[in-house]
């Protein structure tokens, strides 16, 4: 037997006591006005297994050809989208109108009743793209798109995607590139319009050469070349390397010295000074890391742009100082 003294037993009896009173509280039943409100997803409507809850696309026509909108159901016939009536080997749910909108028969049969069918207007981001996915995210383009940045800040597809109406006939886009990127991204249409930027507004390039859109495992969702280097290095193949000396900044990217969408320096540079740009690793106070400036270097003017003399200066083969290539 253990012998526990009053003191102990005291405490114990007044824990207990406490525990004891604050029941009827946590059983009380709370206040439907004070508890918190969950946000409940719209019922959709959900592909069927069944067969005979799909119409076909000619009893959509009926009523969706001469709609307000003029062309609806022209604009579907061109698109991409109808080769989806063509393919007889797949069941309905993967054909027409219904592989987006769902079974259409009590849709139908409701006399139109939209509360009856899959409507893109009043779905979530989460909602629509899922849809979506059903047939894309097979794609390598579309795969990451569920963990992308976009849907992360509720973009959906139909926002740079228009089914029905869009602006360019490739991919279905909204609007033309890069005027759709710039809708969102405003702090990078100011950066493009400084005197050295690639060239995305005179339509040599367009985002979608350097971004996947739809999500990647990149940070910014950048696109990789072969060996998951820098896409940067898809044109500037010649600073790829691998070299027998490498210029330690590169592990760190090509944005360590420069800003890829747009500079007032040449070549993109950070700072418009060469030696300022490499003494910011280079500095004379550097106990460790990269090596320090020479104290007999030369800071006269002429002197100052480092790459007059190492000029392999993105890694060199022969020359550890990257004085040759």
């Amino acid at each position: 037997m253990i012998n526990i003294s009053k003191a102990c037993c005291l405490v114990l009896l007044s824990a207990l006591g406490i525990l004891i009173a604050y029941i009827p509280i946590l059983a009380r039943p709370q206040d439907a006005s004070q508890s918190p409100q969950i946000a409940t997803a719209p019922v959709v409507n959900k592909p069927s297994a069944d067969a005979t809850e799909y119409v076909g696309s000619e009893t959509c026509k009926t009523c969706h050809e001469d709609m307000p909108s003029k062309g609806f159901f022209k604009n579907f016939e061109d698109s991409p989208h109808f080769v989806t009536t063509l393919d007889d080997k797949k069941r309905p749910e993967w054909h027409g109108c219904e592989s987006c909108h769902g079974p259409g028969k009590a849709h139908v049969d409701g006399g139109g009743d939209k509360s009856k069918i899959f409507t893109f207007k009043n779905a979530s981001p989460e909602q629509i793209s899922t849809r979506c996915l059903t047939c894309h995210q097979s794609g390598h383009e579309q795969s990451n798109y569920a963990r992308s940045a976009h849907l992360q800040s509720g973009v959906s597809c139909i926002d740079c995607h228009s089914p029905h109406h869009p602006k360019e006939a490739e991919f279905l886009l909204r609007e033309s590139s890069p005027k759709l990127c710039y809708g969102c991204h405003m702090d990078v249409r100011a950066q493009f319009a400084r005197p050295f930027h690639h060239r995305v507004n005179e339509g040599l390039m367009q985002c979608s050469d350097c971004h996947n859109p739809h999500g990647g495992f990149e940070r910014h969702q950048l696109r990789t070349v072969a060996g998951q280097d820098e896409v940067c290095y898809k044109c500037h193949a010649d600073k790829q390397g691998p070299f027998v000396y490498q210029h330690e900044a590169k592990i760190e990217g090509c944005q360590v010295c420069h800003s890829p969408h747009g500079s007032t320096n040449p070549r993109m540079l950070k700072q418009n000074q060469v030696n300022l740009l490499c003494m910011s690793c280079h500095s004379l106070n550097a106990n460790s890391g990269p090596s320090a400036t020479p104290t007999f270097h030369n800071q006269a003017q002429k002197y100052q742009a480092c790459t007059l003399c190492h000029t392999a200066i993105h890694g060199s083969n022969t020359n550890s100082f990257f004085f040759t290539p």
